[in-house]
């Protein structure tokens, strides 16, 4: 617990730091702005600094595909549209639980807007338990509990290409054939039918009688206890069931997913998909790159797929720490005749001489620049992952939602679409409009997805009735375990 005398000797020594910052900062940003101003008179030969140079940079400096004093006024949302999201949570594994093993669960949101249809709000839980669901990223160096947040990635993106194709083929009509799950995903548990929410939000979206949209997203109608149970007699008699392996406990047959092999309708409401976050999987970088290949390839195949519907993907972006753009002034102020960091700065340990706006990021100049309902040029992200990106790198602009300027990132397929832009941009403004300041849709697939400490007991109380209905003994956590919950003292 904490010592709350201690702590408030430390407040004021805080609040004088804070207050130095700002000031400092403040004097920064309009440093920033005037360079902002002078770069707008020579974008081109910037532009192609950055081009030529960008390989001996140290930093990462976005492209401006605009006019740096471009200021587009986002139009408003048509009354009949549809919003996809999804988000993730885990319990993570620990050895020090009753068996060694995580779950993924994900939020699905589809939410009609003037269409008199009813909106979709469940999660789809998957249990990872196998050794090769476990122990994989090991042969990498990579943590079970790392890898397990990439697996979750990949699920939230794949799952969202489902809705698409789920909503698009109830709009024509048309069967949703089988497709084959991508290798990133275990094929060790089945997904379970998700149990539809009892209490629609009726101020969000519109309701209706009709759930055939509903129909073609259930999974498969086993739920996760049936199939523990089903097979509880394979388990063999264990006496240390921290470590003991659920691979042991049962063989759950793994429905595939399904997608339809269709073309966009003419008819369907304008729709966005949405995640949050960033698009940009900085984290990758640093991977082996079968390791690597075995996160991204599936990310854009989902992405694709979304493409080949023309829904527009959006990774919203809230309270944005990037400096991408910021940066992009750095060339305009490199004392240098050519912005060649490797020869000219390699020595230096402290800050740079192009670093003078530095800790200024890029929210806090647009948030000077822009007015409600405005938003910055377009830029293209160089960061270097996006060389495995192929034709689908990220650009991104921020936006001025009225709460706060946020970041929203979308594929190039998106960016070069002016339809799928202005539509994207238009939806992302009017959900955030209706969330009070952040996009309904995602806080709902994270309400969804979110696993609490009361859902966590009740996982682990469910796998050790049915470890003990298959025979197994001296099932618990182990000592540590059990007395940090609980004091003595």
């Amino acid at each position: 617990m904490l010592d709350f005398n201690q702590l408030a000797q430390q407040m004021q020594g805080i609040s004088h730091h804070l207050v130095t910052e700002s000031t400092a900062l403040r004097q920064k940003l309009e440093y920033a702005k005037t360079l902002m101003e002078q770069a707008q008179f020579q974008q081109t030969e910037l532009v192609e600094r950055q081009a030529q140079w960008h390989d001996r940079l140290t930093f990462t400096a976005a492209v401006p595909i605009e006019p740096l004093d471009t200021r587009i006024t986002i139009p408003i949302a048509p009354s009949a549209h549809t919003v996809l999201a999804t988000d993730g949570s885990q319990i993570s594994p620990s050895h020090h639980e009753i068996a060694y093993c995580y779950l993924i669960n994900i939020g699905r949101i589809i939410l009609y807007y003037g269409q008199g249809k009813q909106p979709l709000l469940d999660s789809l839980p998957e249990v990872f338990y196998r050794p090769e669901d476990l122990y994989v990223s090991r042969q990498w160096g990579i943590r079970t509990e790392e890898w397990m947040g990439y697996c979750r990635t990949v699920s939230e993106t794949q799952v969202l290409a489902e809705l698409a194709q789920a909503i698009v083929g109830s709009a024509t009509n048309q069967a949703i054939e089988p497709i084959t799950q991508s290798p990133s995903v275990s094929q060790s548990l089945k997904r379970t039918k998700p149990q539809r929410s009892r209490h629609a939000v009726e101020s969000v979206v519109d309701r209706s009688n009709t759930e055939n949209q509903l129909s073609l997203l259930d999974a498969d109608k086993v739920s996760l206890t049936d199939q523990v149970s089903q097979h509880s007699n394979q388990v063999s008699q264990s006496s240390n069931f921290s470590e003991f392996p659920l691979s042991e406990l049962s063989s759950f047959s793994y429905g595939s997913r399904r997608s339809p092999a269709i073309s966009p309708p003419t008819t369907l409401a304008p729709t966005i998909a949405m995640v949050d976050g960033s698009l940009i999987y900085w984290f990758l970088e640093p991977l082996p790159t079968e390791a690597r290949d075995r996160i991204l390839q599936p990310i854009l195949q989902a992405w694709q797929q979304l493409r080949s519907l023309k829904i527009p993907l959006v990774g919203y972006v809230s309270a944005s720490r990037s400096g991408e753009a910021m940066n992009f002034l750095r060339l305009q102020t490199c004392p240098y005749t050519t912005p060649d960091c490797l020869s000219h700065c390699s020595h230096l340990a402290d800050k740079l001489p192009c670093q003078g706006l530095d800790p200024v990021r890029d929210v806090a100049l647009w948030t000077q620049l822009l007015e409600p309902g405005q938003r910055s040029p377009l830029w293209r992200s160089s960061a270097r992952i996006q060389d495995l990106y192929e034709d689908q790198g990220i650009y991104f602009c921020y936006l001025h939602v009225g709460s706060e300027v946020a970041r929203v990132e979308v594929p190039e397929w998106v960016a070069i679409d002016p339809e799928l832009l202005n539509t994207a941009l238009s939806l992302v403004l009017t959900q955030v409009q209706k969330g009070y300041g952040y996009p309904v849709a995602l806080a709902e697939a994270h309400n969804q997805a979110v696993v609490r400490g009361g859902d966590r007991s009740r996982f682990f109380a469910l796998l050790e009735q049915q470890m003990i209905k298959a025979g197994l003994r001296n099932v618990g956590t182990s000592y540590k375990e059990a007395r940090k919950r609980g004091s003595i003292a």
